[in-house]
């Protein structure tokens, strides 16, 4: 099939990887415009466009993808089918409407949960067992079109925000190589999603989202540590310094009537923390201007007056 590719971040790279290796014709990659990062504000590629790059596929980078001069650029590429992973752009009607297999949408859950910007960090977030990746005929709504296929996954007990991410970039590559053979050869049967998602929208992660309120359960923060790793990191306080955390288990109930953040316990093995309901064991911590480390280096040198040293802003 003829192909046109759509998306940006590293999520979306296995799949257009995955479209090339499969002898697919991909016409084109559309990606965001580059972006200055850093002290320099340099420009620095989309993971994508380094990835189309390499595999020599033109590349575009419009700022608006509704301008009608990228209508008639892709009205040229003649594809037969458009693919997007992630881009960043709402696509309007007149090129949703274009090819004649329409566009395809890899999305990271199993709609109808899941429906918005960051489906992989909120299933860790909310400790769901499943997750998986949609495929999905694109329409004017948001993650509303018809289902074409679905694959499952079931999270590992220590599943993170990234490990998620690296798993479901490579189901979601897989799916979208099974599905065009069979979509091209008229054997997928479209299913219609229900009006509304079976969980919350997952809106957009911000940086406030990772701090810690110490006054939840040790599992929700648990779930809030591993979800937000690598970014933004569940973070709290300590001593008007920020403390990130990168791993932490969950301990049995606590008869402690220390208020919740306070340090209850610190050894090699972990730093306990009196919760809102039991207590949560911090394994590997990153104090600010320093290194991420076990909590045996963190605590050589620093000692915690058990039941005195409280964390929180």
């Amino acid at each position: 099939m003829r192909i046109v590719f759509m998306g940006t971040p590293d999520f979306a790279v296995g799949t257009l990887e995955a479209l090339a290796a499969s002898g697919q014709e991909v016409e084109a990659v559309f990606t965001q415009p580059d972006k200055p990062v850093g002290r320099k504000q340099e420009l620095r590629p989309t993971a994508v466009k380094a990835a189309a790059e390499k595999l020599g596929l033109p590349v575009y980078q419009p700022a608006r993808i509704r301008e009608p001069e990228n209508l008639e650029i892709l009205k040229k590429l003649n594809p037969e089918v458009i693919v997007v992973v992630a881009y960043g752009q709402i696509v309007p009607q007149s090129i949703l409407k274009l090819p004649e297999y329409g566009c395809l949408n890899v999305h990271a859950s199993l709609l109808p949960a899941y429906r918005g910007a960051a489906p992989i960090q909120w299933a860790v977030l909310n400790g769901e067992k499943t997750s998986g990746v949609t495929i999905m005929q694109m329409d004017e709504g948001l993650d509303t079109g018809d289902m074409l296929a679905q694959t499952e996954i079931t999270l590992d007990p220590q599943e993170t925000g990234g490990s998620l991410f690296e798993r479901l970039s490579r189901a979601g590559a897989d799916l979208l190589a099974e599905t065009l053979p069979k979509l091209q050869a008229g054997e997928i049967h479209p299913r219609k999603q229900p009006g509304e998602s079976t969980t919350a929208y997952a809106r957009m992660i911000e940086k406030k989202d990772g701090i810690i309120d110490w006054g939840r359960t040790a599992h929700q923060i648990d779930c809030q540590i591993r979800g937000l790793n690598p970014w933004p990191s569940a973070y709290t306080g300590l001593e008007g310094r920020q403390l990130k955390i990168w791993k932490a288990s969950v301990s049995g109930e606590s008869d402690s009537r220390k208020p919740c953040g306070t340090v209850l316990g610190a050894e090699a093995g972990g730093i306990r923390v009196q919760t809102g309901e039991g207590i949560l064991i911090l394994e590997e911590l990153q104090l600010e201007g320093r290194k991420r480390m076990t909590a045996a280096d963190f605590l050589r040198g620093r000692r915690f007056a058990a039941g005195e040293t409280r964390l929180g802003f």
